[in-house]
């Protein structure tokens, strides 16, 4: 079975983006970040340089609680981070979408859906119900595994 993770990647970010109140650098950062279970502000900084630049983003990301302390920094060991829960859920969804599980289409799941959005809102709503629509079709006629 042919793997098309990233057909709806544009979709699914836009998404998380709207529905989280995160920017695509921040989404990026949490990705990167989701793979090292505790980091320091080098580990941090090493993939932030590829960002656009934003010198207050760990900060941001700290206080908005997407990203938490671990660990305290003790004698010679540096204070260590790691992704709040929410984080975590976070970017679990974005896989679980990724992976064919379909994008909510209620007002209260997804502000998209929402009676006065912008007509880039309209234009991705209608496109997450083609996805839907699509990710129905395909588990309908796909054989149990």
């Amino acid at each position: 079975m042919q793997k098309d993770y990233l057909k709806y990647w544009r979709v699914v970010r836009y998404f998380v983006k709207s529905k989280y109140n995160l920017s695509t650098s921040e989404l990026e950062m949490l990705l990167f970040l989701h793979s090292e279970k505790y980091f320091g502000k080098d580990k941090f900084k090493e993939f932030d340089e590829l960002l656009s630049w934003n010198i207050n983003r760990f900060d941001q990301l700290l206080k908005k609680q997407w990203i938490e302390v671990f660990r305290k920094r003790t004698g010679r060991h540096k204070t260590l981070y790691s992704l709040s829960f929410k984080a975590n859920k976070v970017i679990e969804s974005v896989y679980k979408k990724l992976n064919g599980a379909p994008l909510p289409e209620s007002p209260s799941a997804n502000p998209l859906f929402k009676v006065n959005v912008s007509y880039t809102d309209k234009v991705y709503r209608n496109q997450i119900k083609e996805m839907n629509s699509f990710i129905r079709q395909q588990r309908h006629h796909s054989p149990e595994e």
